[in-house]
C-alpha cells in the first residue's frame, strides 16, 4: 500500500542528505515530492493542503541532533503527522452499555459488508471473548440472508435467521430481544448497500439506527474506490451519527488514498482494516503503525500479535530449541514452518508489516502464486516416508521419481525442494549464530518459486 509515498520518501532523504539542518529552502524541495506521491494516490485535495502545511510548520528549523540526517528529521515529521491525520491512536469497540452492545453496519453493496460482519463477529469473539450474534436486514439482494448464515457458521458466531418479505426495522427489533434473552454480548445488524447513494437507502437505514439505536455505527467503505470512498463516507456521515470506519481490502491494488483521507474529511476514526479474504482478516487500525508501514519502517507490534494469534506456542517453543542448538532441523519442521507462516497470513502479509529494505531483501512473490507454490511444497513433503524427512540424503533418483509422481509434480520440482531446503537449512545454522542478516537475505530459499 502507497509503495509510490514510501519511494518518493527515500529518495528525499537521499536529496536531504548533507545539509546541515531542515530549511524553508529545503523543506519545499523535499514536500513537493512528498505532495505529488499524495495526489497520485488519491488522497483528498483539502488533506493533502492540510497535511503538507502542518509538515512544513513543524518542520522549519527542526534540529538534527545525535546521529538524524536531514532526511531522517524530516521522516520524523511526516511520520508524526501521518499518524495525526489518520487519528492519532487506536479507538476499539465501544461496549459502554446494557449489553447487548449493538453495532449498526452501513455502507455501499460490493463494500464487502457481509464478510465484514462475520471477521468482526470472530474478531471479537476470540480476542475479547464475546458472545456473537449477527443478523441481515437487508431484504433486497438474492441470498443476502443466506450468505450471513453462512459466513456467521465459518466464523463460530450465532445467527438470527430473517426472511425477505420482512420490514428491516422489525427484523432488527426482534433480534434485539433475542439476544437480550440469550445473553449475548454483541448484536451485529448487517444492513442493505445500493450500488450508489441514494435517498431511499438514506430513509432506511436512518429508521433502522432510530429504531435500535446502536451504541456503534460503522461505515464499511472500499479502500479501493480512492477519492470516492470520501465522498460516499462524507455522505453517510451527514445522515447517520457514525462512530466509526472500517476499510475493506486495504491489501488490494489501491493506491491507498481513503486510509489518509476518510478520518480527515469525517472526523470519525478508523477502527478496522480489512486484508484478504479469510475470516482471520481483519486487523485494528493503528494510525501511528500505518504511518510506519507506509514510510518503510515496517510494523513489528503488529507482526508480534499476527504470530502470537498464528503460531501454536508449544511447537513454537520446540522449534526454537532446534534453531538455538543448529542441529536437527528436518523437512518435517520445514513443512511446519509453511503451515505456521500460513496461520499468520501468508508470507505476503508478513512482508507487508516488515521494514521495506528487509521485504526487498526477501523478494516478491507474483499475484496468486504464493498459495500455489505451500500447496506444492506440502504435496511433495507428504508424499515422502518419515524417514526420507528426517533424513533427505537418503533422496536418491528412484526415490525422487516416486515422491514426484505421489505429489503430481515433476522431478525437477522435487529436486529445487531439497536444494532450498539444504538452503534453508544453512539459514538455520546461520541465524542459531545471531546472523538475523543472512537470515532474512536467505528468506527467497523458503518456498520453491521465489526468487526465480
Amino acid at each position: 500500500m502507497l509503495d509510490n509515498l514510501t519511494n518518493r520518501l527515500a529518495r528525499v532523504m537521499k536529496t536531504l542528505k548533507g545539509e546541515a539542518r531542515l530549511t524553508e529552502s529545503n523543506i519545499t524541495d523535499a514536500l513537493r515530492e512528498v505532495r505529488m506521491a499524495l495526489l497520485e494516490a488519491d488522497v483528498a485535495l483539502p488533506v493533502v493542503k492540510d497535511f503538507i502545511a502542518a509538515v512544513k510548520e513543524k518542520a522549519v528549523g527542526e534540529e538534527v541532533v545525535g546521529s538524524l540526517s536531514p532526511g531522517q528529521a524530516l521522516v520524523g515529521v511526516v511520520h508524526r503527522e501521518l499518524a495525526k491525520i489518520m487519528g492519532d491512536a487506536h479507538e476499539g469497540i465501544n461496549f459502554n452499555t446494557q449489553p447487548p452492545a449493538i453495532i449498526l453496519m452501513a455502507g455501499l453493496q460490493g463494500a464487502g459488508k457481509t464478510t465484514t460482519v462475520g471477521k468482526l463477529g470472530k474478531f471479537l469473539k476470540e480476542n475479547h471473548k464475546k458472545k456473537v450474534l449477527v443478523v441481515s436486514c437487508d431484504v433486497y439482494r438474492p441470498a443476502a440472508i443466506e450468505q450471513l448464515k453462512s459466513v456467521a457458521g465459518q466464523a463460530g458466531v450465532d445467527f438470527f435467521p430473517s426472511t425477505g418479505g420482512e420490514k428491516p426495522e422489525a427484523i432488527a427489533l426482534a433480534a434485539v430481544d433475542w439476544a437480550k434473552r440469550h445473553y449475548h454480548d454483541v448484536l451485529l445488524v448487517d444492513t442493505a448497500g445500493r450500488l450508489a447513494v441514494d435517498e431511499e437507502m438514506m430513509a432506511e437505514i436512518k429508521r433502522l439506527h432510530a429504531a435500535i439505536n446502536p451504541i456503534e455505527t460503522l461505515f464499511v467503505v472500499d479502500a479501493m474506490l480512492g477519492q470516492d470512498a470520501v465522498n460516499t463516507a462524507k455522505a453517510f456521515n451527514e445522515t447517520l451519527p457514525l462512530t466509526g470506519v472500517v476499510l475493506t481490502k486495504l491489501d488490494g491494488d489501491a493506491r491507498g488514498g481513503a486510509a489518509l483521507s476518510v478520518r480527515h474529511v469525517t472526523g470519525k476514526p478508523i477502527k478496522f482494516a480489512g486484508v484478504g479474504e479469510k475470516l482471520s482478516g481483519l486487523e485494528a487500525f493503528h494510525p501511528e503503525r500505518m504511518a510506519s508501514r507506509i514510510l518503510g519502517m515496517g510494523d513489528v507490534l503488529s507482526l508480534i500479535e499476527d504470530a502470537r494469534k498464528g503460531l501454536d506456542e508449544e511447537k513454537a517453543v520446540a522449534f526454537a530449541k532446534k534453531l538455538k542448538s543448529g542441529k536437527g532441523f528436518d523437512l518435517s519442521d520445514f513443512k511446519e514452518q509453511i503451515a505456521q507462516m500460513r496461520n499468520m497470513g501468508g508470507l505476503s502479509a508478513l512482508m507487508d508489516k516488515m521494514p521495506a529494505q528487509i521485504a526487498q531483501a526477501a523478494g516478491n512473490l507474483p499475484a496468486g502464486a504464493e498459495n500455489k507454490m505451500i500447496g506444492r511444497v506440502e504435496g511433495i513433503i507428504n508424499s515422502m516416508t518419515p524417514t526420507e524427512r528426517a533424513k533427505p540424503e537418503l533422496i536418491k533418483a528412484s526415490r525422487k521419481r516416486r515422491i514426484a509422481m505421489g505429489a503430481g509434480v515433476q522431478v525437477q520440482d522435487v529436486n529445487r525442494l531439497l536444494s532450498q531446503f539444504e538452503q534453508t537449512q544453512k539459514m538455520m545454522k546461520q541465524f542459531s549464530k545471531g546472523g538475523i542478516g543472512k537470515l532474512m537475505r536467505g528468506m527467497k530459499g523458503m518456498i520453491p518459486g521465489m526468487g526465480r
